[in-house]
């Protein structure tokens, strides 16, 4: 299989438009609704640390791999791969790995989407004031009312989805670039906003501030090490083709390394904030910040519910979180529908209907975990609890070690460093021995922790 030179989707029209698009996958859930409430259950300061050590020693150079290997590619995961391993002379069950990570976006969609659909449902009910005075027990039970329902649920989760396949069906740049270049920009104005209006708290904002960034050891475990390592991945996107196949329509001259870490740190600077903007208001209202998942749906609701100006700062919030939702949304699909139209013949059109149609209907399954089907356990897990534990920390790192093991040791360093287009110098060298030394070892030793846990 001869690799293309130019992707048959298109191409970013700019490295500012990739930077948006990628940054847009980046930042999703996992930054708004899933990081501050891990922070909360792990310690704060040093589960935040460790988090940053995973970004830079393992989040930044597999970013790098996975888009080299998308642009040289050129293709969806699995064909750049297959087409990268038979020119490097290797076996193309490599494939398979770009399989996985397909699959694995497939299974973080369909519950991704109901998770969305819930913020969707809240923005009109914080903003017409539904949870003004509202007391703990009334948050929790608005909340309940909302996912036992599963017809409900499921036409929030219906509208998300018809959301981001209407995106994917117009393409690279009237769809994925035109939504993002919105989007990205309306997510940071709003996210700085709710900043501003939790700094007003005074001493809860500066408690925060310590939770954040003063770090406390003895509360880390192998476990929250694990969830720091899993997250890296989760909110980078990596491990689950997005990446790899927005790399495939970048153009040839921009620059792997200063994109992937503009990438990074927009996408860690967006998780911080969430913090600032979050924890100052569970503090003010004395809950504590290790909430769980519900500290997004059942406490940020009283605490909007009793500050002044909380009704519409609310609504605001919500209305962030589902843009950063669609962001990465669209992302998710899109390796699947170029799988479609390179391999199957598919138009885009049909294609995006198609996987948009796969998702939501697998997504049922997330629907029906909280209500009808919440006595549907396999290995003591729901539907949903085990896809978000399957994906973020087995599939996503298992992708990861892989996808490092292919950049590092299955591509020759020559053909590494023409697309990275670094030279054969120190900084080459350097992510070199990060992506065949550092980040696999991380992985492995992470895991074989994981093991211990359960040994």
């Amino acid at each position: 299989m001869a690799r293309p030179s130019t992707s048959i989707h298109g191409e970013w029209t700019t490295r500012w438009a990739f930077i948006l698009a990628a940054t847009g996958s980046a930042v999703g859930l996992g930054n708004i609704w899933k990081f501050p409430y891990i922070t909360g259950e792990n310690g704060g300061g040093a589960f935040v640390l460790v988090y940053l050590a995973c970004i830079a020693v393992i989040g930044i150079p597999l970013m790098m791999a996975e888009v080299l290997i998308g642009r040289r590619g050129r293709q969806n995961p699995m064909n750049s791969l297959r087409s990268l391993a038979e020119e490097e002379g290797k076996s193309t069950h490599w494939q398979w790995l770009g399989a996985m990570g397909i699959l694995a976006g497939f299974f973080i969609l369909s519950y991704y989407s109901v998770i969305a659909g819930q913020a969707m449902a809240y923005i009109p009910r914080t903003f017409f004031g539904i949870f003004e005075g509202v007391t703990p027990d009334g948050a929790a039970s608005i909340h309940s009312a909302l996912v036992s329902d599963p017809e409900r649920l499921l036409a929030w989760h219906t509208i998300f989805m018809l959301f981001t396949v209407f995106v994917v069906t117009r393409g690279v740049q009237r769809g994925l670039e035109k939504s993002v270049r919105i989007m990205m920009p309306a997510l940071f104005i709003i996210l700085v906003m709710l900043v501003g209006y939790a700094a007003n708290t005074g001493e809860a904002f500066t408690r925060s501030v310590h939770f954040l960034f003063d770090p406390d050891f003895s509360k880390l475990t192998a476990n929250s090490i694990l969830i720091a390592m899993g997250h890296a991945f989760f909110t980078l996107s990596l491990g689950m083709g997005a990446i790899m196949v927005y790399g495939s329509y970048l153009p040839k001259n921009t620059s792997i390394f200063k994109v992937s870490v503009t990438i990074s740190i927009m996408d860690t600077s967006v998780a911080l904030l969430a913090g600032l903007a979050i924890f100052p208001l569970v503090f003010a209202n004395g809950m504590e910040p290790g909430q769980g998942s519900s500290l997004i749906f059942q406490t940020l609701p009283i605490a909007f519910g009793h500050m002044p100006g909380g009704q519409f700062f609310g609504g605001i919030f919500f209305l962030l979180l589902v843009f950063a939702a669609w962001s990465s949304a669209i992302s998710l699909v899109e390796p699947i529908v170029a799988w479609l139209v390179e391999n199957k013949g598919m138009k885009r059109l049909n294609a995006a209907l198609f996987s948009g149609a796969t998702i939501w209907l697998f997504g049922l399954l997330t629907v029906f975990s909280f209500n009808i089907g919440e006595n549907w356990t396999l290995f003591g897990q729901t539907a949903f609890g085990l896809l978000d534990y399957l994906t973020a920390n087995i599939m996503l790192p298992l992708g990861g070690l892989l996808i490092a093991l292919f950049a590092g040791w299955i591509m020759k360093p020559n053909s590494a460093a023409d697309e990275l287009a670094m030279g054969n110098g120190l900084a080459f060298k350097f992510w070199l021995m990060l992506i065949r030394y550092v980040t696999p070892t991380a992985i492995i030793i992470i895991f074989a922790n994981l093991i211990g846990l359960f040994g």
